[in-house]
């Protein structure tokens, strides 16, 4: 009689949301946790993951290993993520061109998001900057304008991959000014910070935080960044906005992944883990150094998010004409 009525009151207090700790089911991993980037060790991306990982551990009670799968615009981890189990310990962490961008501007992409993926939650958020060489005579885009315009063969710009927003926000600079800017793809961050201060490349752009370190170094220097508000970090560099281009605005994001038909506990639990380490202050401080807004949602809310991008970054990539392979 007692335990037909201990049965009774756990599914009541299931029903309304409250069993007690001892009473509900553990989540467990069936091994550890592999938590893909889609870029090559050492950017923003790649540094987000790794904290992320770090921060993470201790709530999912598993080791959790960051395996670095670069190029193609993040296509390759995507494609890693659609086939791999999905049990609970394989996620991905990429920017928003995995879930947004990609299906917008790749023809037969190998993968669809919509179906292969499952959202499990915001990480942060950032600008985007506009970085020349050092010795680039231009400090303010409407001297990079003057200057492309005066030297048309070497009008160009570099980005880490093809159909990414650094793509799209440089040819936004180029419709916006009436500029002719010749994209470069690059396999990695590195490689265009390489390129552009050896002076292969009179421009890059990147992430906020990709570039921060080096310009403080005087190593390159940053003219703008695309955010609707000057970065904190960079006080003294305006933005596309105040510049006089008011349709050059773009903001990034970084989110967490996993593949479809994972175990809804699973993701949820994943998800207040991410939460709870992006308020960390150890955490935080250290994404708010590298130029980032940590954020963390639930797996609903970054769904509306990716809906509500894909909205508004259609008819850019319409107007810009882009539109390549995506196998």
């Amino acid at each position: 009689m007692r335990c037909a009525w201990l049965i009774r009151f756990v599914l009541a207090c299931a029903a309304a949301g409250s069993v007690p700790p001892d009473a509900r089911a553990q989540v467990t991993f069936a091994r550890p946790v592999r938590l893909f980037v889609p870029v090559a060790a050492g950017g923003t991306t790649d540094l987000t993951a790794r904290l992320v990982a770090d921060g993470i551990r201790e709530s999912l009670g598993q080791p959790v290993v960051v395996e670095n799968r670069p190029g193609a615009s993040g296509r390759i981890a995507a494609e890693a993520l659609k086939h791999a189990a999905a049990d609970g310990t394989t996620f991905l962490l990429a920017p928003i061109v995995v879930s947004v961008l990609a299906p917008l501007v790749f023809r037969d992409l190998s993968y669809d998001p919509s179906k292969d993926f499952a959202p499990v939650a915001q990480v942060a958020r950032y600008p985007f900057v506009l970085a020349v060489r050092p010795d680039h005579p231009a400090r303010t885009v409407p001297e990079f304008v003057a200057w492309a315009k005066a030297n048309p063969r070497q009008a160009s710009f570099g980005t880490a991959g093809s159909g990414g927003v650094p793509h799209l926000l440089g040819t936004m600079v180029g419709r916006a000014t009436g500029t002719d800017l010749v994209h470069v793809s690059y396999r990695s961050v590195a490689q265009i910070e390489s390129e552009l201060i050896g002076g292969q490349i009179p421009a890059a752009i990147s992430a906020f935080g990709d570039f921060l370190a080096l310009d403080r170094a005087g190593r390159l220097r940053i003219i703008a960044t695309s955010g609707t508000m000057r970065a904190p970090l960079l006080p003294a560099v305006p933005t596309f906005v105040e510049q006089g281009f008011p349709s050059v605005v773009a903001i990034g994001w970084n989110a967490v992944y996993a593949p479809a038909g994972t175990p809804k506990p699973l993701i949820d639990h994943l998800s207040i883990a991410i939460v709870k380490a992006l308020r960390t202050p150890t955490i935080r401080n250290k994404l708010m150094d590298l130029g980032l807004e940590p954020t963390g949602t639930t797996p609903d809310e970054l769904a509306a998010i990716i809906a509500a991008d894909t909205a508004h970054w259609a008819p850019i990539v319409r107007a810009a004409g882009f539109a390549a392979d995506g196998r």
